[in-house]
């Protein structure tokens, strides 16, 4: 991937949610929420502390995040939909 994220940030590709409930009903397109879980595809480096040391990131390419739903910023890479967004908007690893 031709992309490389500065200090904190992370890239992150969204996982999709089923398409249907529990109870087998289908969701539609358009009724759909964003998922808030995503995969992370490529991390930063780290972010420059007061004393001026780069203090590395807690996730790593492969992990599986819950973020925010308002999280990040979308940007589209190679024809792909993906978000890029500072460690800090990360809520947990999942796993």
């Amino acid at each position: 991937m031709p992309f490389r994220p500065l200090h904190d940030r992370i890239l992150v590709r969204r996982i999709e949610s089923d398409d249907k409930t529990s109870g087998g009903i289908i969701i539609p397109d358009t009724a759909k929420e964003k998922p808030q879980e995503g995969e992370v595809l490529a991390v930063g480096p780290g972010a420059r502390n007061d004393q001026g040391a780069v203090a590395a990131l807690d996730v790593s390419v492969g992990d599986r995040v819950l973020f925010g739903k308002w999280s990040g910023s979308e940007v589209r890479i190679d024809g792909e939909d993906l978000l890029i967004m500072k460690e800090s908007d990360v809520l947990g690893v999942i796993g």
